[in-house]
């Protein structure tokens, strides 16, 4: 954690008149300056913030995350010709979607805690375009306007791109090369707000979609639908809590109505420089296919390749 000198950093952020949503969605000029202007103001005071709740607050790291994800994870990446057992935990949907449990249920409570004394903390947040001002809407990655720069979550954060998600898509989707950069928000569906989405696909490389719905917060409709493209036909899947669902950006995917309760995600992007990913569709990427022992066969990079963080510096370039 580090320390900021501007003691009043908070106070002067709680003081901040924020544009209106109506600014916002119209994507004024006056809105990403005022973003831009005050972004080492909001950064200190969620450093501030940070350091007065030491005592009280979760240092949120990747003991919040699946026991069986997190031991394949980490033995993976003392010794990558283990990673077999971390595509294991993955099951194929279509050909470029894949889904397991990424959040330890036991902990999701402490979790969704701690975002929500972020949002109590009334330091200016700025949610998605285009997605309702709901509670948990927020940039999550510092390539973004306005992100959530708490030092602890950014680390977290961090992990679990770094650590998690990019050897994940690597293996599962073959996207080496297409991965150096990161970007990320989080989205809060519900009946009278955010209801669906249609269908798109994302300008990413490879989306981890991750619920954080606790147990007993249920919900009804928002099935994703994901478009295979070869067959033409669509799989429905429903978000269950902590549970992930990773696939290529290229596959087609869609969000039903949501009718009753709420359903909360945080979506983590991956691509290469200058925003770059894969040509050529789905073809383009590596597939693991269903057999037992998932690897990558449509790539020559090895099993430490995938195993590494990329030593490209980091751009500025956020999707939106």
């Amino acid at each position: 954690m580090k320390t900021t000198t501007n003691k009043n950093a908070l106070a002067e952020a709680h003081a901040l008149t924020l544009p209106t949503r109506e600014a916002s969605l119209r994507r004024e000029p006056s809105v990403s300056h005022f973003w831009n202007s005050n972004r080492k103001l909001l950064e200190d005071a969620w450093d501030v913030w940070e350091f007065e709740n030491k005592d009280s607050l979760l240092v949120p790291d990747e003991t919040l995350l699946d026991p069986k994800l997190r031991k394949a994870i980490n033995e993976a990446w003392e010794n990558p010709e283990k990673e077999n057992a971390v595509a294991d935990l993955w099951k194929e949907i279509i050909p470029g979607v894949y889904s397991a449990q990424f959040f330890d249920i036991e902990r999701l409570a402490e979790f969704r805690k701690y975002l929500e004394a972020t949002v109590n903390s009334e330091i200016p947040r700025r949610a998605p375009y285009g997605i309702q001002l709901n509670r948990y809407g927020v940039m999550l990655d510092p390539r973004s306007e306005g992100y959530l720069a708490a030092p602890s979550f950014q680390a977290f954060y961090n992990e679990i791109m770094d650590r998690y998600m990019r050897p994940i898509a690597r293996l599962l989707l073959g996207t080496y090369g297409y991965d150096n950069q990161t970007f990320g928000f989080s989205i809060q569906y519900n009946p009278d707000k955010d209801k669906d989405l249609q269908a798109h696909t994302d300008a990413s490389s490879a989306t981890l979609n991750i619920n954080i719905n606790l147990p007993d917060e249920e919900f009804t409709g928002s099935e994703v639908d994901f478009h295979n493209r070869t067959t033409g036909k669509v799989v429905q899947t429903i978000f269950e809590p902590g549970k992930a669902i990773i696939h290529t950006g290229n596959v087609p995917h869609a969000t039903h109505p949501i009718t009753s309760g709420q359903r909360n995600n945080l979506v983590v992007w991956l691509y290469g420089d200058r925003m770059q990913i894969p040509r050529g569709g789905a073809s383009s990427y590596g597939s693991a296919g269903n057999s037992e022992s998932k690897v990558v066969a449509t790539q020559s990079i090895s099993a430490r390749d995938r195993w590494s963080i990329p030593e490209a510096p980091k751009d500025t370039i956020a999707p939106f």
